[in-house]
């Protein structure tokens, strides 16, 4: 009788090799100045003595995607997630001045099926060349009895680079003006409670991808036009803006897209918790002195929705 093979215990290597085959122009594709490696390796290397920094400073953020996994898995949609993988971290990057260099993503599944890995991680890949950054590395795991044999996970690594002079937020002062990004949709936070709700919306717009900022912003940055930057994740607007400053928003300056009031229907949701909980269509806030503001004006789409007041709370208006 042969002896049990790694891929009887439900891990075939086989899968995973034809995986890395599937995926390798995916992330040529995103090559970028100080790539210095194949995908493949053991490690990924990125060679910053290629770019033109005086004295830089490397930013790290790590994030996942949530429980809107679960959406894209139970209707079958996968090449989206990944872009919300790689927004979710090259967004927080930009909130320290940073420019995105380089991407690692953890992929975990109970069972690998090729097909929707390889789905997910071209999104990934999308998500990478709408953000500037290269796709060098990452992780495939499959480990029977740890997850369902369709569940899959996420996890998102990226490194970005700042100036140490230009490390935001910088001078923040009571008065400065807020000046709100539209978001996507939902983006990748409060999904618990969407899920928890059945909301009568088509999966796909639920599943609309998290919007990328950093085309928008990085100009502005390297102007330096921004004072500071505002994710609107996980806490809202309410839990966010804190992390920089204190507040004063202008409720009458947008109206809640109309997915957001669906929400509130729905689930008889308070303005005060879905403000807490979602973005509400604000999806970035850059913080400007109100000299700046119309520069910022003439190089993106934004709405004045606040400014800047003494204290670490929000106060709505």
């Amino acid at each position: 009788m042969s002896g049990v093979s790694y891929k009887d215990a439900g891990v075939d290597i086989e899968a995973g090799d034809e995986l890395v085959r599937r995926i390798k122009p995916f992330a040529k594709a995103t090559n970028r100045l100080g790539v210095d490696s194949e995908l493949g390796g053991f490690g990924a290397l990125f060679d910053l003595t290629k770019l033109d920094y005086k004295e830089p400073v490397l930013v790290s953020c790590t994030d996942g995607v949530g429980t809107k996994l679960k959406l894209a898995i139970e209707s079958g949609i996968h090449n989206t997630v990944g872009i919300d993988l790689v927004a979710m971290c090259v967004n927080d990057l930009i909130v320290q001045g940073a420019e995105p260099l380089f991407f690692l993503d953890y992929f975990a599944s109970g069972k690998l099926d090729v097909d929707v890995a390889a789905s997910v991680i071209e999104g990934i890949a999308d998500g990478c060349k709408q953000s500037g950054c290269a796709l060098i590395g990452g992780e495939t795991a499959e480990m029977p009895g740890m997850y369902n044999e369709k569940d899959y996970d996420l996890a998102g690594f990226s490194v970005g680079v700042v100036e140490k002079s230009r490390v935001l937020p910088k001078d923040v002062k009571n008065g400065d003006i807020l000046l709100g990004l539209k978001s996507s949709g939902i983006h990748s936070n409060g999904f618990s409670l969407v899920r928890k709700l059945n909301l009568d919306v088509p999966v796909e717009e639920l599943l609309t991808p998290t919007k990328i900022y950093v085309r928008e912003v990085m100009p502005l940055i390297k102007r330096q036009l921004i004072k500071g930057l505002v994710h609107i994740t996980g806490g809202g607007l309410t839990e966010n803006i804190p992390r920089i400053c204190g507040a004063k928003i202008y409720r009458d300056a947008w109206e809640m897209p109309q997915i957001f009031k669906k929400i509130i229907a729905s689930g008889n949701v308070s303005e005060e918790e879905m403000l807490k909980t979602f973005n509400c269509g604000i999806g970035m806030i850059l913080i400007a002195s109100r000299e700046n503001v119309d520069a910022i004006k003439a190089e993106i789409d934004c709405i004045e929705i606040g400014e800047v007041i003494a204290g670490d709370k929000v106060v709505y208006v």
